[in-house]
């Protein structure tokens, strides 16, 4: 008899957790294939701008997929998803249904429903690790945004789960989908066959963020569980500016708050370095050698960094700048030309930075590159559409999805080491194979942070195999 899809997670769960011991990987291809009938239940965990805005619009939208549950320590915000999701299902897209979509406060309580069969976790950079990693213990299919971690460790531990569970995972890489950016996929694909040579050196546009925010302590909002949180980071003064809008959806504060987040290298990083990646063919290492320079703030409670420059080498011999004097996107140079990709206007929320141009979004150094058709012999990269519905379809099939655990640590972790380049005046060379400096106690001190209890790992049941 075939199981259902809830029935092979959960047995692929329990097998795992009790061979905690055990130094094997489990594929996800051990679970079997779930009946189609089957309706997959799925919690969204984090209700703020970028899911309204991006991940439960994209989630919603599809057949076979059930939003049931919302989560956040923002009852207000919290409150204002249960209405957007059951308003969805009461219109016309979603055939006029009467659902009572649950609320939970605390999302260690959501994963650990048996009646939740995945989660979109859209919470800031630093609520992506815990709960992530207890869902995938907890044998949840996860889709979350970028990026993948605040630290190095946490995304190697993330990533180690997800392949040790046969989790089904996504990040939010939108950039590795068809939909709705063809052009990046392309490029890659015409890099990687050939098409401008010998790829010497990426270039890479991001921008830095600006200085400022008020650092005044204001009350704690009655509706907000301001400890839950600060999670895993050290208990500061409440402010709006460090946190999200009381009122709204905008930009949140915390996005420059290095408490919370690495800035734009992350940012911004992990969609345009995970491009380079693609493109160069590094999509599981890393640089070995990196030097950078940044300017941070000075005053005001922003202190994420300003304008920066990044050098990484990498072993196949390219080198890759980052820096926001090169225009937004990525160029890769060969010895025969060379192709630029971005995202021209295009956006996913209305706070995403944009080339400022109207440039196209795929330019080459001769037009014929760009025509050029791909043949037998070619490299053919991963043809998906856009990324929820990527990960619906491979949670059916158990596939691996366009943007799975590693692929996703890899982008981070460049970008983590570019941050911690930028604080140190010296070149660091890195092993991309054991995740570490070379003679360097300081650097290697900063690919973890101590974690505030009991908002720990050390406090999470399963991870005793990592141990």
């Amino acid at each position: 008899m075939m199981m259902n899809r809830r029935q092979a997670i959960r047995r692929g769960a329990a097998a795992a957790a009790g061979a905690v011991l055990a130094p094997s990987i489990v594929p996800s291809t051990v679970f079997a294939r779930p009946a189609p009938s089957d309706t997959i239940q799925i919690a969204q965990i984090g209700t703020g701008r970028i899911a309204r805005d991006h991940d439960l619009p994209e989630v919603l939208k599809h057949a076979g997929v059930r939003v049931t549950t919302v989560c956040d320590v923002d009852d207000r915000r919290m409150a204002e998803g249960k209405e957007f999701v059951e308003r969805f299902y009461a219109g016309g897209r979603g055939g006029g249904r009467t659902v009572d979509v649950r609320m939970i406060h605390d999302y260690r309580d959501v994963v650990r429903r048996d009646d939740i069969d995945a989660v979109v976790i859209s919470t800031p950079d630093h609520g992506h690790f815990l709960p992530a990693v207890e869902a995938a213990l907890a044998g949840k299919d996860i889709y979350m945004q970028k990026p993948m971690s605040v630290t190095i460790e946490e995304g190697r531990i993330l990533s180690d789960v997800c392949h040790r569970m046969g989790t089904v995972f996504q990040i939010g890489s939108q950039q590795r989908s068809d939909d709705p950016w063809p052009q990046f996929r392309r490029a890659c694909e015409l890099v990687r066959s050939g098409r401008i040579g010998a790829l010497h050196t990426v270039r890479v546009g991001l921008p830095g963020d600006p200085a400022g925010g008020k650092a005044t302590p204001q009350p704690v909002p009655p509706h907000f569980d301001y400890d839950l949180w600060l999670g895993s980071t050290p208990v500061v003064p409440y402010t709006e500016d460090r946190v999200h809008p009381v009122e709204g959806y905008g930009r949140g504060g915390w996005l420059r708050c290095e408490q919370f987040s690495a800035g734009m290298i992350t940012g911004w990083g992990a969609h345009h370095i995970d491009t380079a990646h693609w493109g160069m063919g590094t999509e599981f290492t890393g640089p070995i050698e990196v030097r950078a320079t940044a300017e941070f703030p000075t005053e005001g409670l922003w202190n994420v960094h300003g304008p920066f420059h990044v050098e990484a080498k990498y072993a196949n011999g390219v080198t890759m700048l980052v820096s926001g004097e090169f225009p937004n996107g990525v160029r890769f140079e060969g010895e025969g030309g060379w192709i630029f990709v971005t995202r021209g206007a295009a956006q996913v929320t209305a706070s995403d930075p944009v080339s400022g141009t109207s440039a196209p979004s795929l330019q080459a150094s001769d037009a014929r590159i760009l025509d050029s058709i791909l043949g037998p012999g070619d490299v053919r990269l991963y043809a998906s559409p856009e990324q929820h519905a990527n990960w619906i379809e491979c949670i059916r099939t158990r596939a691996v999805t366009a943007a799975p655990a590693e692929v996703a640590h890899r982008s981070c972790s460049a970008c983590l080491v570019a941050h911690i380049a930028m604080k140190l005046p010296r070149t660091l060379r890195w092993d991309p194979v054991a995740e570490r400096f070379l003679d360097d106690d300081e650097a290697n001190a900063m690919r973890s942070r101590p974690q505030r209890y009991p908002y720990t790992k050390e406090v999470v049941r399963g991870l005793e195999f990592l141990r």
